[in-house]
């Protein structure tokens, strides 16, 4: 993400929008960053999350497991700014095994990869010694909650025979979030949310992701799923805008906690990899949920 004219993270696409320089070109103006590239970016991981889905889908289970990788290996490097040493290797072992299972063995081998991530963390980071013991272990713990448990999740909306659409599905309305709060924090914001966790978050901003979370679920959940209503997908993009706000915030916190401006430089104009993913681990459980109290598989 980018960061705003005091220097802290900005933790969402509407906040960036309200922070413009006196001498920004008119692409840049209201965006606070470079537009263009910006697009780019994102049109070009958008293609790459189709292309996969609907080809084979396990291809796009590798992309998730990459790019869940470097997100956690931009969050662990940032904890050592305040010292805190999580130990590596389970996190890395889990990342892998627990999308792989949910995928392969449904909510229990979830369940299992994770509870055995969390367990090796806590055997493994004995071997330091006590100094620090609690401090990285639940570090380690947060890490493995985070995002290894959420990756597993998104496996777990990945399984049945529709899943490529409900990944989809789950993709969209947390991307129509940061777009509706994108456009509608660059013209209309005014009013600020949680100035003290992130100064440019706007209920303006917010609005707008509700409405576009709202029509995209309602017309992707009655178009590509048997049985599905506009009505559902209502909801779910209610739900949706919810937590995509809720988990940038939280990224926001992380980041003001450990003092750091932004987690990484990987994705041009977008930020780090967990700059990107943010909303998205909030947002998948609650999908995947509904999705199955709607549209069982």
């Amino acid at each position: 993400m980018e960061r705003d004219e005091a220097g802290e993270p900005s933790g969402s696409p509407d906040e960036q929008a309200a922070s413009p320089g006196p001498q920004a070109p008119a692409a840049k103006k209201r965006a606070g960053r470079n537009l263009p590239i910006a697009i780019g970016v994102g049109a070009t991981l958008g293609a790459l999350v189709l292309v996969s889905l609907y080809t084979v889908k396990e291809i796009f289970l590798g992309v998730m497991v990459i790019f869940l990788f470097l997100g956690m290996r931009e969050l662990t490097e940032a904890f050592k700014v305040r010292g805190i040493a999580v130990p590596f290797i389970p996190l890395a072992a889990g990342m892998v095994a627990a999308p792989v299972c949910a995928y392969v063995w449904g909510a229990t081998g979830l369940v299992a990869a994770v509870s055995l991530t969390v367990l090796a963390i806590m055997g493994l980071r004995m071997a330091e010694g006590a100094d620090g013991y609690v401090r990285d272990a639940t570090a380690g713990v947060f890490t493995a909650g985070y995002l290894v448990l959420m990756g597993g999740v998104v496996a777990l909306n990945m399984r049945p025979d529709d899943g490529d659409h409900r990944t989809v599905i789950f993709i969209a309305v947390t991307v129509a979030s940061d777009i509706g709060g994108y456009f509608a924090g660059s013209f209309l914001g005014r009013h600020l949310m949680a100035p003290t966790i992130s100064p440019k978050k706007t209920w303006e901003g917010v609005t707008g992701s509700a409405i576009t979370c709202m029509i995209v679920g309602a017309a992707l959940v009655a178009t590509l799923l048997d049985g599905g209503h506009a009505w559902q997908g209502v909801i779910i993009g209610l739900a949706a805008v919810v937590t995509a706000t809720v988990g940038d915030l939280i990224e926001s916190v992380i980041k003001r906690d450990l003092g750091i401006k932004d987690m990484g430089t990987l994705l041009p104009e977008h930020g780090g990899v967990m700059d990107r993913l943010d909303s998205l681990v909030a947002t998948a459980p609650v999908v995947w949920l509904l999705l199955e109290l709607f549209v069982p598989a």
